[in-house]
């Protein structure tokens, strides 16, 4: 799994590297025994059909009879295509029992189909780029490939073979038990990770926010077979997933192929237990200050706030990644300039999570094992006091807004950011929740930001977590 958020205020989290948040994990594979499930040539009685939906500054979006959602988004001045698939389902939907299955499953996707038994080799024999991550509210997988009809054509069979016929072996899924609590091990003697954990499982009493994406190592290891092809049945289904293509293509051969691949795999049957129940779980409001303490070995203190924030797609989000970016983004920053410059930290940072569900707000610091963790906090604290008392400036302000407008400017340069930031938002509810944010930020004042503070910034609405 690689843990990232494909976003536009990713600049933020960059400033957050002290913490290391952000991992990978390569997937052994191997030729295995398939298992039976269901194929999408019984499909092949019907004629598929598409539907054009709507199209948004060249993102064409179209919607095939089986449900599946379809971004096109041709730019012939590419030499590279594209696709990307997104599934809605990640740590936020995973069941009592249960956690980490969305990243387990996405180890197991990787093994292989009955059609292409060896995925890794395939990858390596065209020359492909390709990954994929899970994620709270979604799964992707991806390839970046050489522009050709022939490299498309065999991008969109695969990911339409392994949306319904992936093995989730016996063996495969024995094997990885391990490959995956390894991961899980690692990520506990991160530091920063470890923190992280620790503070969203303080913030989110109810909300499964509160668990990480891969899982508590208890249930990796006790999760049944059975359970898992469950899982992969239920949400890997086309009308729970979104098909993007980007870069370098022709559209209406793009469509040919799409249709003739992911069009052939039936909608599936929601009726019973394979219903898709929207998620429900509303975080009560905090009343009072919550504090996490982590005591181990290590050469680095970290502490971190967080401050409940509303969903990625509310109207007062982007004045908060506004203020995330003036509070810690860069050398022009006030954490950096309050803490760094003093030499009271070696690293800080902040940034506003934006997920399809409320959130968390997150300001950090690294202190050296000899420096001061109280002094490191007391100095986060009176950041954030001031910008509660007092608007941010006009030029502070003005330097947000064009960081953020300048990288989605950029990102519709390059078919793999365009791509996945596309899986952000579309797993936030809609794709086109992008040109909202875009224009939310034009229209962001120091007032607003300021509103924004005194609103979401309160000792009774944080939780801190120290690790020592």
């Amino acid at each position: 799994m690689n843990l990232r958020t494909e976003r536009f205020s990713a600049l933020q989290l960059a400033i957050a590297t002290v913490l290391l948040l952000f991992f990978g994990a390569t997937h052994a594979q191997e030729t295995v025994e398939a298992t039976e499930i269901k194929s999408s040539e019984e499909a092949s009685d019907y004629t598929p059909t598409a539907t054009m939906v709507t199209s948004v500054e060249g993102i064409t979006e179209y919607r095939l009879d089986n449900g599946l959602r379809v971004l096109l988004f041709p730019d012939n001045s590419q030499q590279n295509t594209l696709v990307n698939v997104t599934y809605f389902v990640g740590s936020r939907h995973e069941p009592y029992g249960e956690t980490g299955l969305a990243h387990f499953l996405e180890h197991l996707v990787f093994k292989g189909t009955p059609k292409y038994p060896d995925i890794p080799s395939e990858l390596t024999e065209r020359g492909v780029s390709a990954n994929g991550s899970t994620w709270l509210d979604r799964t992707n997988y991806y390839e970046t490939f050489a522009a050709s009809d022939d490299n498309l054509e065999w991008a969109l069979d695969l990911e339409s073979d392994r949306m319904v016929n992936s093995f989730i072996s016996r063996d495969d899924f024995d094997s990885e038990v391990t490959v995956i609590v390894n991961e899980w091990q690692m990520g506990e003697n991160n530091p920063g990770r470890v923190l992280y954990s620790r503070v969203k499982s303080a913030a989110f009493n109810w909300h499964n926010y509160g668990n990480s994406t891969i899982g508590s190592k208890s249930d990796i290891e006790g999760v049944t077979l059975e359970r898992m092809r469950a899982f992969y049945k239920k949400y890997y289904q086309p009308d729970n997933a979104q098909l993007m293509v980007a870069g370098k293509f022709d559209p209406d051969r793009a469509m040919e192929l799409i249709l003739e691949t992911f069009g052939r795999i039936p909608r599936p049957d929601r009726s019973g237990s394979n219903m898709i129940d929207p998620t429900y779980t509303a975080e009560p409001a905090q009343d009072g200050e919550r504090v996490v303490t982590l005591e181990r070995v290590g050469d680095m203190q970290l502490v971190m706030m967080g401050y409940h924030i509303p969903a990625g797609s509310h109207p007062e989000y982007a004045a908060l990644d506004v203020m995330a970016f003036i509070m810690g983004s860069g050398p022009s920053s006030r954490l950096y300039k309050s803490l760094i410059e003093t030499q009271i930290a070696v690293g800080a940072g902040s940034f506003a999570e934006q997920f399809a569900e409320p959130g968390l707000f997150i300001a950090n610091a690294a202190v050296p094992k000899d420096g001061s963790l109280e002094d490191a906090a007391a100095g986060i604290e009176t950041v954030i006091q001031e910008m509660v008392e007092n608007p941010p400036t006009q030029e502070e302000v003005d330097r947000a807004k064009t960081a953020y407008l300048n990288s989605i400017e950029v990102s519709f340069r390059n078919p793999f950011q365009i791509g996945n930031s596309m899986s952000e938002w579309g797993a936030m509810g809609d794709w086109r929740l992008l040109f909202l944010y875009r224009d939310r930020i034009e229209q962001v004042t120091p007032e607003l930001v300021h509103e924004a503070d005194k609103k979401y910034l309160k000792a009774s609405n944080r939780t801190i977590g120290y690790f020592r």
